[in-house]
């Protein structure tokens, strides 16, 4: 099940619509208040967002998923008119885990949304790694710092699992933007580092293991 928290009725209608057709089971909601009843009756695989929204705005309701913690590993896309550079990085660096703009292509929309979703299934792989003082689970979404327990957000894991799983590969900006992202960002790849940053911080000391390549990017070190 998708949720589209979109108050253009027309756009909400066409969106539900064309993913419904591809397979997508999709429903529309106008309002906020509408969305977070629903979100307590069940909770969808993946959540679409615009930003200009009456009651409250998209990024305020993405900071409520993400503050939650049964919903802070939910996978959002912002699907919105607001398209500079700027605005995607505030988006994505807000925790949106895609951003599409408006116009946009339906093709290309259901494309990107099957990706997310291919992205952000469970993982079954039960392997474990263990790098000085961190530990990592990816099947049963364990992290532990120093034998505390991390609490990340979808992106964070992501990044996090990739590094680990890669322990001693460099990946560029670009690079980790494809992978963890799944799509080449156009314009500037600060979200990148301000994923890594909080990352770090999150990870206490186990965050040193994580090595900036000056001029190149990142590593799991240790």
């Amino acid at each position: 099940m998708i949720y589209l928290l979109e108050d253009d009725h027309n756009i909400r209608n066409f969106v539900v619509y064309a993913l419904n057709n591809s397979g997508l089971e999709t429903r529309g909601f106008e309002k906020p208040s509408d969305f977070w009843a629903a979100l307590r009756e069940q909770k969808p695989q993946l959540v679409i967002l615009d930003i200009m929204l009456p009651e409250e705005d998209g990024l305020s309701v993405l900071a409520k998923l993400r503050r939650s913690v049964d919903t802070k590993s939910l996978p959002v896309m912002m699907l919105t008119a607001r398209g500079t550079e700027y605005d995607k990085v505030i988006g994505l660096d807000s925790g949106a885990d895609d951003y599409v703009s408006k116009p946009f292509g339906t093709m290309e929309l259901i494309a990107r949304i099957k990706a997310l979703l291919r992205r952000t299934e469970p993982v079954t792989d039960e392997k474990e790694y263990t790098i000085g003082e961190l530990y990592l689970c990816p099947a049963r979404h364990i992290i532990r710092a120093a034998g505390k327990d991390v609490a990340l957000t979808l992106k964070e894991f992501e990044l996090l699992c990739l590094l680990v799983q890669n322990r001693g590969k460099v990946f560029t900006r670009d690079a980790i933007l494809r992978d963890i992202w799944g799509y080449e960002f156009d314009g500037e790849n600060r979200t990148v580092d301000v994923h890594i940053r909080t990352l770090r911080a999150k990870l206490g000391e186990c965050g040193s293991l994580i090595e900036t390549i000056r001029g190149i990017g990142y590593r799991i070190g240790g």
